[in-house]
């Protein structure tokens, strides 16, 4: 679906572009030629993802944020764009997950996740939108969200809530700023291992094993598989797809709604044993 050459004279903005998928994406990217910026709030990590593109001859930019902070993604993108002059594509990747009883939920806790996934990638759309905007340019949008933000899931309902209404941005916002020659599109990823998702999502090995039966393919998906995905859905050749939301998920979705559902079978005891090991650092 991708070859070198794809992105040429992109410029590429990765929003938690330290780790995981937002680091996969930032590495292919630079390999079909476009110049990257990752924001995030490990400067440690960002570095690292800058250095293995620039060590492979690529081109990269980083910059802390925590992207509630309407100030400091303001100053980020002052950054990249006095060193890149323009932002041709934006890539909202920044999110926060964990699974937990509802009713053990703090308000905190529910606020940090939907802080980060819908009102994070909101400033940074408008942000970034706005001068887009202003300056007569084009651009692209693309959001990362989830298959359980159309049927919802149990033990995920800050991060099935957050996601619910970034796919609701996305498709209100390719009607509005179509205008514009602003398009928007997202990827709604099934089970994609990382080490936050196995930290988060499935401290217990069974917990996994449980995800995996779920998936008609009988297997998670790879990095490569859905920074291909996106690297065609924020290229040119996709000038005509928008509001569209792809799923990569091996047919997960179709078999049950809820990714999260079949945690119902997890006693008192594991789900201490997942709050015990989700806050290890």
């Amino acid at each position: 679906m991708t070859f070198r050459g794809l992105l040429d004279g992109k410029n590429i903005l990765i929003t938690g572009g330290g780790s995981g998928i937002g680091r996969a994406m930032a590495q292919h990217f630079s390999d079909m030629g476009a110049s990257i910026a990752v924001l995030g709030r490990r400067e440690i990590k960002l570095k690292e993802t800058a250095d293995l593109i620039k060590n492979k001859g690529g081109t990269a930019y980083f910059h802390t944020c925590d992207v509630r902070n309407t100030d400091q993604i303001n100053e980020a993108i002052d950054y990249f764009l006095d060193n890149m002059k323009n932002i041709d594509i934006l890539v909202n990747n920044a999110a926060g997950n964990f699974v937990s009883p509802t009713e053990k939920l703090s308000p905190h806790a529910f606020d940090s996740v939907v802080g980060i996934v819908l009102h994070g990638t909101f400033y940074v759309t408008l942000n970034m939108g706005k001068r887009w905007i202003s300056n007569s340019r084009k651009g692209v949008v693309l959001d990362i969200v989830t298959t359980y933000a159309w049927t919802g899931s149990a033990f995920v309902v800050p991060s099935a809530a957050a996601k619910a209404g970034v796919l609701a941005m996305v498709r209100s916002l390719a009607v509005e700023w179509a205008r514009y020659g602003i398009r928007h599109v997202a990827i709604a990823p099934g089970p994609f291992p990382t080490e936050a998702t196995k930290r988060n999502l499935f401290p217990i090995q069974d917990m996994e094993n449980k995800i995996i039966d779920r998936i008609p393919l009988g297997r998670t998906g790879r990095m490569e598989e859905i920074s291909n995905l996106a690297a065609f859905l924020v290229s040119d050749y996709a000038d005509y797809i928008n509001g569209e939301v792809v799923t990569i998920d091996g047919g997960e979705w179709l078999k049950g709604a809820g990714q999260f559902n079949d945690f119902l079978s997890l006693d008192k005891d594991q789900w201490d044993l997942i709050r015990e090991m989700s806050m290890k650092k």
